[in-house]
């Protein structure tokens, strides 16, 4: 068989079951010779069609691995396979060691992407999202950040980092909910219209606030620092990617690590947390903070960064933004309800962030 490119295939996947092309399957054949491994049986688990990748369970003679075909470029992937050999080498991070290929490898190259096979931990289960569970969730982000200190990637790697990209994020935020704007007047007779319009001016002047906020804040002096102080973000950091085992959380799926200031990732999974709840609660927030930070110390400099990220109107953002590719599939009845309750939760996170800003200051109420 010849070394295809191996190209997305959601167009090909019309029933919506996990699925991967017969080649590809093909390919996972040829680069399972690679390992000193032999497969009783392979088990699809998981893929990105859009973007063509996979992961699949692989029982062997030597106990049960994940094969992942990456869907990043090489030089990309190459990269996350770095972070991940360090810091299980280096760091001793509960994270899935790498097994190498029979030529001492981490990846096997084929079909223009990376393969590799890496250990799968039987035990792992899934946090409770009560706020137990996501106080450990916390802790375990602020310990993997920790440990992600010091890596430095590979000679032949991409170099990935988002360090720098924050200002741009934020500008472009401000620009596109003004686009909403333009579109929700264009197309005034859809459902979601006329909420759009109603509530679009306090979230753009939200964006622009917290872009003025960032340029006055430590971001210029924290990026001089350089990457061995910034760490590794996840980005996709959860309860899916962060599961409990018989010795602590394991942080798993790794291939979107990148490098950046890594209070992102909290931001990320407060603002989550608060989305999944319907409302803002500030002591649920302030125990999340407080685990993370007792983990991975949170700097005066840091933590203004996390309030500033935490008032951008993200979840408006995130989930309005498609209208700007389809405006008649997605300004709909259930994306008015959903603005609603956007409009509705962020009356209650102002308080919220006050509060937050005031414990760093020691003015906590009890």
């Amino acid at each position: 068989m010849s070394n295809q490119i191996i190209q997305p295939w959601l167009h090909e996947n019309l029933t919506g079951e996990l699925y991967v092309p017969t080649y590809v399957e093909e390919m996972a054949d040829i680069v399972l010779l690679e390992y000193d491994l032999s497969v009783k049986d392979r088990t699809l688990i998981a893929t990105k069609d859009e973007q063509g990748g996979a992961i699949w369970k692989i029982n062997t003679d030597k106990g049960p691995f994940s094969l992942k075909l990456l869907h990043r470029r090489p030089t990309k992937s190459k990269f996350s396979l770095g972070a991940q050999e360090y810091l299980v080498e280096v760091r001793k991070a509960r994270v899935p060691a790498i097994f190498k290929t029979k030529q001492g490898e981490n990846y096997v190259e084929r079909g223009g992407k990376l393969w590799f096979v890496a250990e799968w931990n039987e035990t792992l289960y899934q946090l409770p999202e009560d706020l137990e569970g996501t106080k450990k969730l916390c802790y375990a982000l602020g310990e993997f950040h920790q440990l992600t200190k010091g890596y430095v990637p590979p000679g032949d790697a991409e170099f990935v980092s988002r360090l720098h990209r924050w200002p741009r994020a934020y500008e472009r935020i401000e620009k596109k909910i003004g686009w909403f704007r333009d579109i929700a007047t264009a197309y005034k007779e859809y459902p979601a219209s006329g909420i759009i319009l109603d509530s679009v001016d306090v979230f753009q002047e939200q964006a622009r606030q917290a872009r003025i906020r960032l340029e006055n804040s430590s971001y210029a002096d924290i990026l001089a620092k350089g990457t061995e102080e910034a760490g590794l973000v996840h980005q996709d950091y959860g309860w899916s990617n962060a599961q409990m085992g018989d010795d602590g959380v394991w942080v798993i799926d790794l291939d979107g690590v990148s490098f950046d200031i890594t209070i992102r990732d909290l931001r990320k999974l407060i603002a989550g947390c608060m989305n999944t709840m319907g409302r803002w609660d500030v002591d649920f927030a302030r125990e999340m903070i407080k685990a993370y930070d007792e983990a991975n110390p949170i700097s005066d400099e840091v933590y203004e960064l996390l309030m500033i990220d935490l008032s951008l109107p993200s979840l408006f953002y995130k989930n309005v933004k498609d209208i700007v590719y389809s405006p008649t599939t997605f300004m709909t009845v259930e994306l008015e309800q959903e603005i609603q309750k956007y409009i509705e939760m962020d009356q209650q996170k102002w308080p919220v962030l006050e509060q937050l800003a005031l414990d760093r200051k020691g003015g906590q109420s009890e």
